[in-house]
């Protein structure tokens, strides 16, 4: 396998890392609605729930796909845009007080709380539209049939049978005791989906693509995705509330089954490490293009926030 073994903390990993996140910044900043455009406070309210937060996870993941297909960055940047979008609109209805009732999210008061419920349910609604007609704008593929591909993998990693359905799952689940193969259902849909669609139209945006590559990019999104929420539960019994910017230990307040509540923490961190090794398995035979890809599966697992 020629992937670079780099760290996560390595300078041009970092440097890399940077320059999407800027990218996306940028790119986010031109797909919502101007803040002074009527209605003014859903727009300014959907640009306080997507900008100046957030890891970019997902668009960097799309990103980095994208290197294994040649893909234009601009193409690259719209269908990470739409994600983001979808990723962020779920972050302001799982903060509202019929879902998790949360008050901080990414350091910030929660949409619901610096606006109101009524408002943060439109932006949840409005940035999913929004997603949708990114997607659908011309120019993201050659091929009008590939992208209409994405559009349906988008909607289906969203939907009933993916995040939503996943969410479901979750409140279903609050306040009882979950096997490991339950949990791991509910979150290849609650987490994975999103992660796994991003992977996905990330190598979509390109002209190079072929069968082996997507089985091997489908493998490595799915051990991803699960190790993602692994961290994640490790985190939040871990980390505090200033370093994680949403409030710590509200899961367990919540009394929702976790990796670490069913497996602890030490045996949560190893099943990470074999995720994270299934995932850089995963990306044999794609090579040097591939390289971001495992670098992001090392950062997604060893990362401290």
């Amino acid at each position: 396998m020629t992937t670079a073994t780099t760290e996560p903390g390595a300078a041009d990993f970092r440097a890399w890392m940077g320059e999407v996140q800027a990218r996306m910044e940028a790119a986010l900043a031109r797909a919502l609605p101007p803040a002074h455009v009527a209605p003014a406070r859903l727009h300014e309210a959907m640009r306080y729930a997507v900008l100046e937060g957030g890891k970019r996870v997902r668009p960097l993941l799309a990103f980095a796909a994208g290197e294994v297909s040649g893909a234009p960055a601009e193409r690259l940047a719209r269908a990470a845009a739409a994600i983001e979008l979808i990723h962020a609109y779920s972050l302001v209805h799982d903060d509202m007080p019929c879902m998790d009732d949360d008050v901080l999210r990414r350091g910030k008061p929660t949409v619901h709380v610096e606006y109101d419920e009524a408002t943060a349910l439109l932006v949840g609604d409005a940035l999913q539209s929004a997603a949708f007609q990114i997607l659908a704008e011309p120019g993201l593929a050659d091929d009008p049939a590939v992208q209409l591909d994405m559009v349906r993998t988008l909607a289906a990693a969203a939907g009933s049978r993916g995040m939503a359905g996943g969410q479901q799952l979750d409140l279903q689940a609050t306040g009882r005791e979950l096997e490991l193969a339950e949990l791991e259902f509910m979150h290849i849909h609650k987490t994975g989906a999103l992660i796994r669609a991003a992977v996905a139209l990330g190598y979509a945006c390109g002209p190079t693509r072929g069968a082996a590559d997507r089985e091997r990019l489908e493998r490595y999104a799915a051990a991803v995705g699960l190790a993602f929420q692994v961290v994640d539960d490790i985190l939040d019994h871990e980390a505090s509330t200033a370093t994680l910017g949403k409030t710590a230990g509200k899961d367990a307040e919540q009394g929702k089954a976790t990796y670490v509540t069913l497996l602890g923490a030490a045996r949560a961190r190893s099943l990470a490490e074999e995720l994270r090794a299934q995932a850089r398995g995963a990306l044999e035979g794609l090579g040097a293009p591939a390289r971001r890809l495992a670098e992001l599966a090392d950062y997604i697992v060893l990362r401290k926030f």
